[in-house]
C-alpha cells in the first residue's frame, strides 16, 4: 500500500509542490541525486572512479511534452560527456537516457524526434568513448523503446537495454536481446503496473528475475545486473561461475547513494561495478521511486525530516 502510494505520488504536482516546501528535502535527495549542474555529476564521477567503480549518467527528467526541452536534453548530455572528456573521465562511461525525455510522448513525431535526439547523443557518447543505454519506463512504452533501440543499434550497436523483471513479457525480451554484443540491464521495476501486465508479488517478481537472469547469462550479450538485493547478487555471482563468464563480459549495476560499501566489495573483488548516477533539477519523481523501492530508503528519509530543521 505505501508502495502504491508513494509512486501515485511521484506523478502528483501538487505532491511535489509539498516535498519541496519541506526545508530538509533537498539535504536528504543529495544521498541519491548527484547535484543539479553538469559540474556536480562529474565531481561525482571523478570520486566514483577512484576506487574503481563505473558511472552510468541520468540527466533527470521525463515526459516531456516540449519539443524544445527534449532538444535541451539532449544537448544537456552531450554537454556533460564532453565536461567529462575534458577531465579524461568518459572513456568507459555510460550515459542512461529516458526516452520520455526527449520527446517521445510528443503528440505530434514524438518517436521520430525521441530517435533524433537520441541519436544525437549517441554520437557525442561514441566520439568521447562512451556508451548509452535507453532506460525503460513503464509499459505502455516498452515496444516504443525497443523499436527505437533497434533503430540506433543499426549505427550504434552497443547501445544498451532495460528490461524490468516484473514485466511478464521480460523473459521472452531477454531471449530476444541475448545476441552477440547486446548490453541488456536488468533491473526489477520501479513503477506502478497492473496485474494484467506485471507480477504483483514480491517472491513472483524475484522468481522472474532469476529467470530473466539465466537466460541473460546462458547468452552471448553482455549482462548488467541491476540490484542491491543480497541474494539476487549471490544467485548472479554463482550463474557467473556456472556460465563460465569472465569479468569483462557483465556487469552490476547499484544506485548511486545505496550500498556503497556493496559497491567498493564488489569492484575491489575485481567484478565490474557501474553506479546509476542520477543528476539536474528534475529529481522528484526520481527521488518517490527510490522511496517507493525499499522501505530503508523511507525511514532514511523520515529520520532526516525528524533530526534536521
Amino acid at each position: 500500500m505505501l508502495r502504491a502510494s508513494l509512486l501515485a505520488a511521484a506523478r502528483s504536482t501538487r505532491m511535489r509542490s509539498l516535498v519541496e516546501a519541506v526545508p530538509v528535502t533537498r539535504s536528504v535527495v543529495e544521498r541519491f541525486v548527484a547535484g543539479a549542474a553538469t559540474r556536480d555529476a562529474v565531481r561525482v564521477v571523478r570520486e566514483l572512479t577512484a576506487d574503481g567503480r563505473r558511472v552510468t549518467l541520468d540527466h533527470l527528467g521525463e515526459d516531456t511534452t516540449d519539443s524544445t526541452q527534449a532538444a535541451r536534453t539532449a544537448e544537456a548530455y552531450s554537454a556533460l560527456l564532453g565536461a567529462m572528456s575534458g577531465e579524461g573521465l568518459a572513456a568507459g562511461a555510460d550515459v542512461s537516457v529516458k526516452l520520455s525525455a526527449v520527446g517521445q510522448f510528443l503528440p505530434v513525431d514524438g518517436e521520430k524526434i525521441a530517435l533524433e535526439n537520441a541519436r544525437k547523443i549517441c554520437v557525442a557518447a561514441a566520439e568521447a568513448g562512451a556508451t548509452v543505454t535507453l532506460d525503460m519506463e513503464d509499459h505502455t512504452t516498452t515496444d516504443s523503446t525497443l523499436g527505437i533501440l533497434r533503430e540506433l543499434r543499426v549505427d550504434f550497436p552497443w547501445v544498451g537495454a532495460v528490461l524490468q523483471a516484473y514485466l511478464a513479457r521480460t523473459e521472452a525480451d531477454c531471449a530476444d536481446l541475448s545476441g552477440p554484443g547486446s548490453r541488456v540491464r536488468l533491473c526489477k521495476g520501479a513503477y506502478a503496473e497492473p496485474a494484467s501486465v506485471a507480477y504483483q508479488d514480491k517472491s513472483e517478481v524475484d522468481k522472474s528475475y532469476v529467470r530473466c537472469l539465466g537466460v541473460l547469462m546462458r547468452g552471448k550479450g553482455y549482462p548488467m545486473v541491476a540490484t542491491h538485493d543480497p541474494r539476487m547478487i549471490a544467485i548472479a555471482e554463482h550463474l557467473v561461475v556456472d556460465t563460465g563468464r569472465m569479468a569483462d563480459d557483465h556487469e552490476f549495476q547499484m544506485l548511486y547513494g545505496i550500498r556503497p560499501d556493496e559497491q567498493r566489495r564488489i569492484a575491489a573483488d575485481g567484478a565490474a561495478m557501474r553506479v546509476y548516477v542520477p543528476y539536474g533539477d528534475e529529481w522528484y519523481g526520481y527521488f518517490m521511486r527510490r522511496l517507493a523501492e525499499r522501505p530503508a530508503n523511507m525511514a532514511f528519509f523520515l529520520r532526516g525530516l525528524a533530526t534536521k530543521s
